[in-house]
């Protein structure tokens, strides 16, 4: 099995350190992974070396977020140079920016009328988040606190209710995203600028779960296909099976590559696990290297 969409504690919502991760897909049967941190590449090098000495494969990788014509998406590079500063340089600029979007979403949350704070979510910061306060975090900081035990903008969110499966991850969807009471704006680049810095490094581009960002709008994967991108993860832990045969068709009609990934962070997304949503790897991986080496 193969999983190329897991995230570390490089990632602001990751939760394991890469060499964790490597033994965890071990453990779950995942012979080759990748480690696609959110605009970082700092985890490769260690998840490489822990993949080697376990006898697995990991891939080097990076999700980086871009817009297309008004919509946010992500953007997965595979077989990248991690050691280009392109992408130091990305996420330099980009962390800036989310400490700044931090402290707007911190007062757009007491607007709500939760008295949240910073140490609060401080406590919930691992080191190399770097102080990046993220939606997930949030939500654990609001669901835990008992004086908001019957507060009725949660109830959704707490078990048996109709956002209760990933708690986390859905307040952060529902309120933290583009449109949504306490988004703040990044200026990330646009798709194809961030294509072409995965090209330039020598990597392959692929759109990260697609269904996730184009929700009703999936016609629009045509004008994304278009585009020099190498192939889409239409098999994804967040896609319906209606989704993946979507996906897969669209992927296959206009030769490009076809992957999977589970979007594993850890707590913040408890149905997820490594594997989740992934399937076995010959008929993906091999299709992936020979585009990597292309590029090459």
């Amino acid at each position: 099995m193969i999983d190329l969409h897991i995230h570390s504690i490089c990632s602001s919502d990751g939760e394991e350190p890469p060499a964790e991760l490597a033994v965890r897909c071990l453990a779950h049967g995942i012979q080759a992974f990748a480690v696609a941190d959110h605009n970082s590449v700092r985890a490769n090098n260690r998840a490489q070396h822990a993949a080697s000495v376990l006898g697995l494969t990991c891939i080097p990788a990076i999700e980086i977020d871009c817009t297309f014509e008004g919509t946010d998406f992500h953007l997965l590079g595979y077989g990248i140079d991690n050691e280009s500063g392109d992408f130091t340089i990305l996420e330099e600029d980009l962390h800036e920016q989310a400490l700044a979007a931090s402290k707007i979403c911190l007062e757009k949350v007491r607007k709500l009328g939760f008295d949240v704070e910073e140490a609060q979510l401080e406590a919930l910061c691992a080191p190399e988040s770097r102080g990046i306060w993220t939606g997930e975090m949030f939500a654990e900081v609001l669901l835990k606190d008992s004086a908001y035990t019957d507060n009725l903008l949660l109830a959704p969110y707490r078990a048996g209710g109709s956002r209760g499966g990933n708690p986390y991850v859905n307040f952060d969807l529902d309120y933290f995203s583009k449109g949504k009471p306490c988004h703040a704006d990044l200026s990330c680049p646009c798709l194809q600028t961030a294509i072409d810095m995965i090209h330039q490094n020598h990597g392959a581009a692929v759109l990260a779960h697609p269904a996730v960002n184009l929700g009703g709008k999936s016609g629009k994967i045509e004008e994304i296909c278009a585009l020099p991108i190498d192939g889409l993860e239409a098999m994804s832990s967040y896609h319906s099976p209606d989704e993946t045969a979507y996906y897969t068709e669209a992927a296959l009609r206009h030769n490009l590559v076809l992957t999977c990934g589970s979007d594993f962070h850890g707590k913040c997304r408890p149905s997820i696990e490594v594997g989740t949503g992934c399937r076995e790897s010959d008929d993906l991986l091999d299709p992936l290297l020979a585009r990597i080496s292309w590029y090459r």
